[in-house]
């Protein structure tokens, strides 16, 4: 027989998969992320209280995907308007959303009920049902109600004259049912009691009332016991606390407004009180109380969850501050210091650009930054974005210390960061207060970029200081969440920074930059050019390597050039944290696309691309993600890491140790589900932020 060489199967093109062939769900992903997180509070070898801040996490991650996500889905069904990238209807995303997500309900509850109560209570750290109120704890619980509580609290009978009250988006509410007449000869119904938000969601039982034990009770389960000396005379057939989430999307149409602060607060002003997405209500709830409040909502049956437990069980990670008992916690942090001259900082970034790693190295060097610049006198302006600082933000003391001090101080406030709106609009009015320029941003255009830029006269000429991150300048977040921070005086990047605030605060066309890269304008066509330039190099038999680390991906041409970049023989490696739309491994579209994703003690947050580019690798940190509102709709920026020793640390760092990671990680199947990665006997377990606390947090 004669050898005969058969021709190469043609692979199909990426047009011939239908869209939900080519994407992954993006709300089906997010949900599967939540997942994760949950499988930490379930790891026995994470100490006992941090397997409870994870547990709580998860419950508060849910509310805001139902806040968003879920609510986005209601608004495009209310339209019928598909969803992308999938182009799935949006009535089966709402139902599978709702089914999935009770999945995940009832998981957390069935970890807290049946594992990290009881191993809390053995622990000494006892947060008691109501079954198991001891006497003494009962009496004292019943006078913290009448002396505390029960003052603050106006119950409301349904009747004509009273109609249903208006639920605040997740306060904790409780439904009576009542027996009897009231003074007024007017018979027994359903009540509702408003447990007000100044109310502590967790009550500590002092140690003289506990017997010297660490014992903690829930509002809800305080409220729901004692609620009956609300209404003296009548008896309580039932009392059943509920919880209701709601639309937490603001719009503001920016181009109707002449003053978008002054929208933005009446917008605030009803964002409590939005259309309902989900109702949270006691297991033991009658049918016909639960039909009354969906009917008040709006909301179908598949929108209620039977809850066997407490409706806020996300409040019980007060529980972590309140208990002094380090043993169940992740050993401090002591964070790494970074080689620059306290006296001197300038000097030190003169010498050279300055990398940091957070939280591994302390926050604080940007902060001692900034505040050497308000009282350094050679310093003329300071320009600085925030998009998140936090509360008592030493950032803010500092630009204002800085504008008193005669500098000329220009701040880019986002106002529209979600769920940061109200605290934006009032730091914004101190820094207006104290003299500071205050600019809100693009209309149309959120500013995320996180970026500095600090002018300083230095003999005849003027030089700048820029500092590029791609976290927010918030102390809080940036001691749990992974980011990268760099510090530099190079002239083009300086230069970059400069025009880019040019842009934010005046009118002008795009201005051309030198080294950095910019969304709406050239960040997302340089990465699909990228992108392209592996995949030629690859056609032309040359090693071909993408690595991204970022913390979500949707954007349909960046995920379709993924693709065909990985039909050509590109090798892509994504580490992607939270939902991903891409298929990795699917045949004839993403064979060479794996897909990782890392929970661990520290949030996974800093945002790098890696470009093999022939031997000429290039990297650069960016406040984007690879999604559609990041790279089309938003202010961000993208900067490289030109000092190859810096560059050579971003690549070990936060690419080359989490894709060796194998005791956090997970891999993304085509089908949309995870598998966590198991070492095998003769593998040694390896964890990038452990290794990354051994060596960054020992530099002091």
């Amino acid at each position: 027989m004669l050898n005969q060489t058969l021709a190469p199967t043609p692979m199909p093109s990426i047009e011939s998969f239908s869209d939900t062939e080519l994407f992954l769900n993006r709300e089906m992903s997010q949900l599967a992320f939540n997942f994760r997180v949950l499988e930490q509070a379930k790891d026995t070898s994470i100490p006992l209280l941090e397997r409870l801040k994870y547990l709580c996490i998860s419950c508060t991650n849910l509310d805001e995907f139902f806040e968003i996500r879920a609510a986005t889905v209601k608004t495009a069904l209310k339209y019928k308007a598909p969803l992308l990238p999938d182009n799935i209807d949006p009535q089966t995303a709402l139902d599978s959303i709702y089914r999935v997500s009770k999945q995940l309900v009832d998981a957390q509850y069935a970890l807290w009920n049946d594992v990290l109560r009881q191993e809390l209570f053995d622990a000494g750290v006892r947060i008691l049902n109501r079954e198991l109120w001891p006497a003494a704890q009962k009496r004292w619980l019943h006078q913290y109600f009448k002396n505390e509580i029960m003052p603050v609290l106006s119950p409301l009978a349904l009747d004509p004259a009273h109609p249903f009250p208006q639920i605040l988006n997740k306060s904790l509410n409780v439904a009576v049912v009542l027996d009897g007449k009231d003074a007024f000869g007017r018979r027994g119904g359903i009540a509702i009691v408003r447990a007000p938000r100044s109310l502590p969601r967790i009550i500590q039982i002092p140690k003289s009332a506990s017997g010297g034990k660490d014992e903690y009770v829930f509002l809800s389960a305080v409220l729901t016991e004692f609620v009956g000396d609300l209404f003296p005379g009548m008896r309580v057939k039932g009392a059943y606390q509920f919880r209701v989430t709601r639309n937490s999307e603001l719009f503001v149409d920016e181009e109707e407004v002449e003053n978008i602060a002054s929208a933005l607060k009446d917008e605030l002003n009803a964002r409590g009180y939005n259309p309902a997405v989900r109702l949270e209500i006691a297991t033991d709830c009658p049918k016909r109380i639960v039909r009354v409040l969906l009917d008040n909502f709006n909301l179908p049956e598949s929108a209620a969850y039977r809850i066997k437990g407490p409706v806020n069980l996300n409040r019980v990670v007060q529980v972590y501050d309140l208990a002094k008992r380090a043993d169940l916690k992740f050993p401090l942090l002591k964070q790494g210091k970074v080689d620059i001259d306290e006296d001197d900082p300038f000097g030190s970034i003169r010498h050279r650009d300055i990398l940091l790693h957070h939280p591994y190295q302390s926050f604080n060097t940007v902060l001692d930054v900034l505040q050497h610049a308000a009282n350094d006198p050679q310093v003329l302006a300071i320009k600085q974005t925030l998009y998140r600082t936090g509360k008592d933000s030493k950032i803010i003391e500092h630009l204002i210390a800085a504008a008193h001090n005669g500098k000329d101080v220009s701040v880019v406030v986002e106002l529209r960061a979600r769920f940061d709106e109200e605290a934006n609009l009032s730091l914004a009015n101190r820094l207006q207060e104290a003299g500071v320029q205050v600019i809100y941003g693009v209309v149309g255009f959120k500013t995320h970029a996180k970026m500095m830029l600090i002018v300083r006269r230095e003999g005849k000429t003027l030089r700048r200081y820029a500092h590029l991150g791609t976290g927010n300048y918030h102390s809080g977040t940036a001691k749990v969440y992974t980011d990268i921070g760099l510090l530099t005086c190079h002239p083009g990047i300086t230069q970059d920074v400069h025009s880019i605030f040019q842009q934010l605060s005046g009118l002008s066309k795009p201005i051309a930059l030198k080294n950095l890269l910019t969304s709406p304008f050239t960040l997302h066509a340089t990465l699909l050019k990228k992108i392209q330039r592996e995949a030629k190099l690859a056609r032309e038999g040359k090693p071909a390597h993408i690595i991204a680390k970022i913390n979500a991906i949707n954007e349909p041409q960046v995920i379709k050039a993924l693709y065909s970049a990985s039909g050509d023989g590109v090798k892509i490696e994504l580490i992607v944290r939270g939902a991903c739309c891409l298929r990795p491994g699917v045949p004839g579209q993403s064979e060479n696309i794996t897909v990782r994703a890392l929970v661990g003690r520290f949030l996974e947050h800093s945002r790098v691309y890696w470009f093999g580019n022939n031997g000429k690798p290039e990297i650069y940190c960016s406040s984007a993600d690879w999604l559609e509102r990041n790279l089309l709709r938003r202010v961000e920026t993208c900067f490289p890491i030109l000092d190859p020793e810096l560059a050579h640390r971003v690549y070990t760092e936060e690419l080359q140790y989490y894709l060796k990671d194998n005791s956090q990680s997970w891999t993304l199947q085509s089908d949309g589900h995870y598998e966590k990665i198991q070492t095998s006997a003769t593998e040694t377990p390896f964890s990038a932020q452990n290794r990354l606390v051994k060596e960054l947090c020992r530099k002091r």
